[in-house]
């Protein structure tokens, strides 16, 4: 499944070194958030796609319980390879399955208390490491603000 792009805004400013140095200091941090976010996955017995999935389901802002199309498009991945991700996360315990209650031919997703307590570990340690690389965001943040600046003559 290909991922749609849409085209950004673009700034005129032109790009400053501190501009690259905070994209390239992001996109390190996000790799390296990335590795160690699967790797505590893997330590507890979760592939990083079924943590992902976990964690679509528990933050899906919906009035209802998320579907499994809904899962699918969230997840980037086709629908018949979202219901064999369910199929492992249910017979894991971490997840259930049920006809939704306003159309029976929609499937609801629930957490489990396994799958909760699960998640929370992942997420936990997730949320500490991001915290570690606040300096990071601030500086991306800062080179973001700075592209809505009018633009000036030095280089």
């Amino acid at each position: 499944m290909s991922v749609e792009r849409s085209r950004p805004q673009r700034s005129r400013r032109r790009l400053t070194e501190a501009d690259y140095h905070a994209l390239g200091a992001f996109r390190h941090a996000l790799r390296r958030f990335l590795a160690f976010s699967e790797t505590g996955a893997v330590a507890l017995g979760l592939t990083p796609q079924q943590h992902q999935a976990l964690l679509v389901v528990r933050a899906h802002a919906g009035r209802a319980p998320i579907s499994v199309g809904e899962l699918a498009e969230s997840l980037l991945i086709k629908n018949h390879s979202a219901l064999g991700l369910v199929h492992r996360l249910v017979a894991r315990g971490l997840l259930s399955r049920a006809p939704a209650a306003e159309d029976r031919r929609r499937v609801a997703l629930t957490l489990t208390p396994e799958g909760r307590r699960v998640l929370e570990s992942i997420s936990r340690d997730n949320l500490g490491q991001l915290k570690s690389t606040l300096p990071i965001f601030t500086d991306l943040i800062e080179a973001l603000q700075r592209l809505d600046a009018p633009p000036s003559d030095k280089a």
